[in-house]
């Protein structure tokens, strides 16, 4: 498989972590949109939301808990943030890999 957030779960290609357990990476976006911008992703090659299976909630669930967490140590968790999932070509999604861009430290347009 040649996907790069395999690659970098596997630390075949470095990255900024902030974050790891058995199931969750998290690392700060090459090209941030916003002051804070880290990807959330599994470390389970799932290739988008439409390719989540009923047996991946708890993992879903550890990625929103992982993200809160990033969130209070980026200082971000009283002042707002975002947590925003693109599925597919049209929303976004340029990485065939599910990730989760947590987005804050500034003012946010409304979506």
């Amino acid at each position: 498989m040649d996907c790069v957030f395999c690659k970098i779960a596997k630390k075949e290609i470095p990255a900024k972590i902030v974050y790891e357990d058995n199931n969750v990476l998290a690392f700060e976006d090459i090209e941030p949109k916003t002051k804070v911008h880290i990807l959330l992703i599994p470390k389970k090659h799932i290739s988008s939301t439409a390719d989540l299976k009923p047996e991946d909630k708890e993992l879903i669930g550890d990625i929103f808990l992982s993200a809160v967490k990033i969130a209070r140590e980026k200082g971000i968790s009283e002042t707002g943030f975002r947590i925003v999932i693109n599925h597919g070509k049209d929303a976004g999604q340029t990485i065939n890999h599910l990730h989760f861009h947590l987005l804050g430290g500034e003012k946010l347009p409304f979506a």
